[in-house]
């Protein structure tokens, strides 16, 4: 994949790069979430299975209960339909280590602040917010060096898999950060600047329906 592909694709807020693993190896994943005028529907597509989607349902969950610390308009929920898509729908993903990707994705969606470029993340996420240990490490961070990635989020639980799985030099080529919440998540992924009110566009995209 081009850098410059990589870093226009993720320009716009709601936009965020997530690590997998895979039979054949490690790839990374867009997942990329919309808000439109409505009421409290959330729409998943990609082909997603059951983990995958109670990920995604986590994470509203987790920035609907934090949206006034992340500038967020408290009633958003009450006046948005959401819409995650992870593209590449002919091929079917499941498992929760997207569970950072999915908070983050929304986070900026909501708040309006894109998410910095070349950079991927992984790990599963309670509602609590705290961030667990998933597995692959070696496989999603050499994905993420394809890929043109240059920082990745971790979560501090797979440290040990970090400095024994992945080489060295592979480790010295790029910047890894080690977290245990998902406030650390976004103060590292997004952005620092906020809209000019502090809180989500009043602008939506009109509901299909």
């Amino acid at each position: 994949m081009l850098v410059e592909e990589l870093e226009e694709r993720t320009r716009v807020p709601g936009v965020a790069i997530g690590l997998a693993w895979t039979p054949a190896g490690g790839d990374i994943l867009f997942i990329e979430a919309t808000r439109m005028k409505g009421s409290k529907t959330l729409t998943l597509t990609g082909q997603l299975g059951d983990v995958m989607k109670e990920s995604v349902q986590a994470a509203l969950s987790w920035v609907r209960s934090h949206a006034s610390e992340l500038g967020i308009r408290p009633d958003f929920w009450d006046i948005s339909d959401i819409h995650v898509h992870i593209p590449a729908g002919a091929i079917p993903k499941d498992g929760p280590s997207a569970g950072v990707t999915m908070v983050t994705a929304l986070a900026s969606l909501m708040s309006s602040r894109p998410i910095k470029p070349r950079l991927a993340m992984t790990g599963e996420v309670t509602l609590s917010g705290r961030v667990l240990a998933v597995g692959g490490i070696k496989e999603k961070v050499l994905a993420a060096r394809r890929a043109g990635v240059t920082t990745v989020i971790l979560p501090r639980r797979n440290e040990k898999n970090l400095l024994e799985d992945v080489p060295r030099l592979l480790r010295e080529s790029m910047t890894f950060h080690l977290v245990d919440s998902v406030e650390e998540v976004l103060d590292l992924a997004l952005e620092d600047a906020l809209p000019r009110n502090g809180r989500i566009k009043d602008v939506l995209v009109p509901s299909r329906n």
